[in-house]
């Protein structure tokens, strides 16, 4: 197995830094590891393959870290991404901790869903101290994980209505007209949020 197969193994683009690797190595461990999935050899091998892809990247992936100050940058900044990753495994390390001392593993869905209410939480809180742009990458990593799940279909819209109402209000109307677009390509069948949108689309002076 080579480094690009490794990185690709976990999800990742070549050249993703250790605390990426590390976060998506803990969520798929949880989804593929024997005590979840006890007769699925497919689980299995994937598991193993996965615990090796992890072994060889801590060698060569760099560590996603700035310990110093470059020009025009803050240090020890992190990407969007690498803070919606680390929310998902801390959330998922705690989930598995907790299930140690279970007679029997929870099932997939079991842990999807709790999961599920936890990014919520995070989401809400979020929105609330008007970080608007982890809230969306959280939100959109949420429904790349459950992408047929109609309840987060529509906090990813919401959250997209509420950056764009934002965005009106900073006056960026030309981004606020792209975010509210997407709030109904996401959830097209929800009157309400039509009826919403279209009131944002009145402030910004344009149809829909």
């Amino acid at each position: 197995m080579d480094i690009g197969d490794c990185y690709r193994l976990l999800g990742l683009r070549s050249g993703a830094s250790f605390i990426e690797v590390k976060a998506s190595y803990r969520r798929l461990v949880q989804q593929y590891h024997p005590d979840i999935n006890p007769d699925d050899e497919k689980a299995k091998d994937k598991f193993i393959a996965l615990t090796e892809a992890y072994k060889l990247l801590q060698t060569v992936a760099p560590p996603g870290e700035t310990s110093g100050k470059t020009e025009g940058s803050k240090s020890n900044t992190k990407s969007t991404t690498v803070i919606v990753e680390e929310a998902y495994a801390r959330i998922e390390n705690r989930q598995a901790t907790s299930n140690t001392t279970m007679p029997d593993p929870p099932s997939i869905h079991d842990i999807e869903q709790r999961l599920k209410w936890k990014t919520y939480e995070q989401l809400q809180r979020f929105l609330q101290d008007k970080m608007f742009p982890q809230a969306i990458a959280l939100v959109e990593a949420l429904a790349a994980r459950l992408p047929s799940d109609v309840e987060v279909r529509q906090w990813q819209a919401i959250s997209y209505q509420i950056w764009g109402r934002a965005l009106i209000s900073e006056k960026q109307l030309p981004k606020a007209r792209i975010y509210l677009k997407k709030a109904l390509k996401t959830d097209p069948h929800n009157k309400a949020l039509l009826s919403e949108i279209q009131q944002d689309f009145q402030r910004l002076g344009l149809r829909i």
